[in-house]
């Protein structure tokens, strides 16, 4: 029956803790396609299919994890997953989002280590990272096609574009700019800072979005009129045992990595730069990638710099976000460094690569947990959203680059004097019209694309 003849559509029924585990953990074994990919797929899930969250709501989160340091769709996982199922639910999400990439990228990297070069491994990476550009074309595509709804937010992402692209302004200077801008539309054109959501609010349903074929989505289970649930209400003492229990646990850590190894270990080495680097990862993995670099690689020589390449083709293919490449570094780092001793390399690798992704992430749900009641009491204030759907126009520009990022070194793999890789190109192309057209799923696509990576490198093996 035709909702519209019959009663009201209602809501889907609440979903117990258990449902909301199975989905984060299927999440964080198939979010590929870096931040982009991944925030779209959970759109894709908890908006348009399970209709979990309005894309009000949903929108409203993501541009809070924006501005934030650190990985912003494993802290939107954690932001939803709080919102429905309070503090465990948020650690389950965020945690789910990272732990499969984790125990991957532990595998990967011992097989890298122990065996080194080999032909099948290396022709999957050589298919699956022409997959990802595509991936990272076709997410870019969805999220801009929302956020870019008018003349001005798509000017803010062409200049944002330009200015990272061309002029390498640093992005927190584009974040900021962003805001400014959005602080002064608030003020002087506020209907084209309202958020995103609200262009199709109304007749479209109660959430207002749209599915893929244009039909109405419905109400959804945190829409954008459902009243604040009481653990997500502000309060200055759950903000202040939130900070203690999270400054708590990385001085526990920190303090039993002293214990163990003194100041100067390598464990405590990694701890101590790793916490550092996670609050100054404005911009994704990328825009901290090149201060990763030059520590891991020249300071405390955790790895060399083609092995820091490798690893970063090792994030690239695996599921989870791309800023665990610092799990392949701390795995490495400990394995040739025998953090707990030369009988026990494996057991140091993977010690070293939990004790990096710990300290990378820990500021992460701090954040989250802390700063939600925040940012729930401000859904729906122009003046709060304005500067954050700018940033988020902006943050389109950023995603831009990053396809311009890996076309450049997919497709010219020897610098742009040098010939394009046609099979990669065409690898690309294919990916993109099953993407564009033909709406693939990110798993079979990755694997038919690793396919037909193998079978090139085998034909031609110059390839690899």
């Amino acid at each position: 029956m035709n909702p519209a003849a019959g009663a009201a559509p209602k809501p889907p029924a609440a979903v117990s803790i258990w449902t909301a585990f199975a989905f984060w953990l299927k999440l964080g074994c198939i979010s590929f396609g870096g931040p982009a990919g991944q925030i779209a797929i959970m759109h894709a899930e908890l908006v348009e299919r399970r209709r979990w969250i309005s894309e009000r709501r949903f929108l409203h989160a993501l541009n809070y994890c924006m501005v934030l340091p650190g990985p912003e769709a494993q802290q939107l996982a954690t932001y939803i997953g709080w919102l429905m199922h309070r503090s465990w639910g948020g650690i389950i999400a965020g945690g789910l989002f990272v732990l499969p990439s984790l125990f991957v990228l532990i595998a990967l990297s011992w097989i890298y280590l122990r065996f080194g070069d080999v032909p099948v491994i290396a022709g999957i990476f050589y298919g699956i990272k022409p997959a990802v550009t595509a991936l990272v074309v076709h997410a870019a595509f969805r999220l801009g096609s929302r956020a870019l709804r008018n003349r001005v937010m798509a000017a803010i992402a062409l200049v944002s574009f330009l200015a990272i692209f061309v002029f390498a302004v640093p992005f927190p200077l584009i974040v900021i700019g962003a805001g400014v801008i959005g602080i002064a539309g608030a003020r002087w054109v506020p209907a084209w800072f309202a958020p995103p959501a609200a262009a199709g609010h109304g007749a479209a349903g109660k959430a207002g979005g749209k599915d893929k074929d244009g039909a109405g989505l419905g109400p959804a289970l945190i829409d954008d009129d459902t009243p604040t649930p009481p653990h997500a209400r502000a309060s200055r003492a759950q903000m202040l045992r939130v900070l203690t229990i999270g400054i708590v646990l990385w001085g526990l850590a920190f303090g039993a990595l002293v214990a163990w190894a003194g100041l100067h270990g390598t464990l405590t080495q990694m701890a101590t730069f790793f916490s550092k680097a996670a609050l100054i990862t404005f911009g994704g993995a990328y825009a901290v990638l090149p201060y990763v670099y030059q520590a891991a690689v020249e300071q405390f020589q955790w790895v060399t710099g083609t092995q820091m390449i490798d690893g970063l083709a090792l994030g690239e293919s695996t599921p989870g976000p791309l800023i665990m490449v610092v799990a392949f570094v701390g795995f490495v780092g400990g394995w040739t460094h025998a953090a707990l001793g030369p009988d026990a390399v494996f057991l140091g690798g993977a010690v070293a690569a939990t004790v990096v992704t710990f300290f990378t992430f820990l500021p992460s749900f701090i954040f989250i947990l802390a700063g939600g009641p925040l940012i729930e009491a401000t859904h729906g204030r122009l003046a709060f959203t304005s500067p954050l759907s700018a940033i988020s126009a902006a943050v389109v520009g950023v995603i831009a680059t990053l396809a311009c990022f890996f076309a450049y070194h997919v497709f010219w793999p020897r610098g742009l004097a040098g010939p394009v890789d046609a099979v990669a190109l065409v690898i690309a192309l294919l990916a993109a019209i099953a993407l564009f057209r033909f709406k693939v799923g990110v798993v079979p696509l990755l694997a038919v694309c690793g396919a037909l990576g193998v079978a090139a490198t085998w034909a031609l093996p110059g390839l690899r």
